[in-house]
């Protein structure tokens, strides 16, 4: 089953996805929905199909009417903590490293990067009942940061770079015990700044400080091991640049499991009601094959089994406010 999210007569209402050309709209959001699963100790399945109405709508209206939006959703945005792990993939630290410096078989001579992506091979997918290695973690922000699919992905007038991260997502929303709940799994583009990031790996916090889009599709159940999906970035019409990347946990160093466990170890992290988006990594970037975007240029993430393409045109701000703290 795969879910959107719209604005359906100026409400949030989530949508099965029926076909490529029709969604049915349910009674509800997806937030709510999930809630509804946790109290009622249900699968998220059996409440989807009892809150099914009779309403249908035309799925490419809602994308040219720009209606739709991230698949799951908080009223309140400092509720939606958004954050992610990074050299996660097998060949991610080829990437990284292509970027930040040499990265030679010898101990002493491999960057940090190397090491925390070794630390994963070694240890990323521990026995049940063990714990796995640590992988890097990253803060991009509360739901604030979050763009819809199909709108503008904004990059501050400050940015050194505008690159996409095309990633998979996963989707929580906490129980009122404090109990971490997967709603499902979406496409995302995490965004970055990448020349921010490999003047300086301390600078990666900074560079991780941008927008981010998921959906348009929420993938409930089971995540495919193996899934292949494309990146491309679309210029006046034309593709400028486009490569395959391959996710799920069998081309990954780490399991899923493991990233969730040292993300939610902390508590602060299970407060009940939030919502988490949480982007499990990639090794597939433009920049890393010297690609630099221009404003308007699209970008465009696909992964069959997730249905429709996230895509998100970019806009470079132009505002060079310098900030000034004042005293009380």
């Amino acid at each position: 089953m795969r879910l959107i999210q719209c604005d359906h007569q100026g409400q949030v209402r989530a949508a099965l996805v029926e076909s490529e050309e029709q969604v049915r709209l349910l009674d509800c959001d997806t937030y709510t929905l999930a809630n509804r699963a946790i109290s009622a100790g249900k699968p998220l399945s059996d409440m989807l199909t009892e809150a099914l109405t009779d309403t249908r709508l035309d799925y490419q209206a809602l994308v040219d009417a720009k209606q739709l939006l991230p698949p799951l959703t908080h009223t309140d945005p400092a509720h939606c903590l958004v954050t992610g792990t990074g050299l996660t993939h097998l060949g991610s630290a080829d990437t990284r490293s292509a970027m930040h410096a040499k990265a030679q078989a010898a101990e002493e001579d491999m960057t940090d990067s190397m090491r925390m992506f070794k630390l994963g091979v070694e240890g990323g997918k521990p026995d049940a009942g063990q714990l796995g290695a640590q992988p890097e973690w990253f803060y991009k922000g509360d739901g604030q940061c979050v763009v819809a699919p199909e709108a503008d992905i904004p990059s501050p007038a400050f940015a050194e770079d505008a690159g996409e991260e095309p990633e998979l997502a996963g989707l929580y929303v906490i129980g009122d015990d404090g109990q971490p709940w997967r709603v499902g799994y979406a496409l995302g583009n995490e965004f970055s700044d990448h020349v921010t990031e490999r003047f300086n790996y301390l600078w990666l916090a900074h560079s991780k400080l941008r927008a981010c889009s998921f959906g348009p599709e929420l993938l409930i159940g089971e995540l495919p091991a193996h899934l292949e999906g494309t990146s491309r970035i679309q210029r006046s019409g034309e593709t400028v640049w486009e490569k395959p990347f391959l996710t799920g946990e069998a081309n990954m160093a780490h399991s899923l499991a493991n990233l969730e466990y040292h993300h939610f170890k902390y508590p602060g992290f299970r407060r009940p009601g939030d919502v988490h988006v949480h982007f499990f990594g990639t090794a597939t970037l433009s920049f890393a094959d010297g690609i630099k975007v221009r404003e308007g240029d699209r970008f465009e993430i696909n992964i069959h089994e997730f249905g429709r393409a996230l895509r998100n045109p970019l806009r470079v701000e132009t505002d060079t406010q310098t900030i000034s703290v004042k005293s009380l």
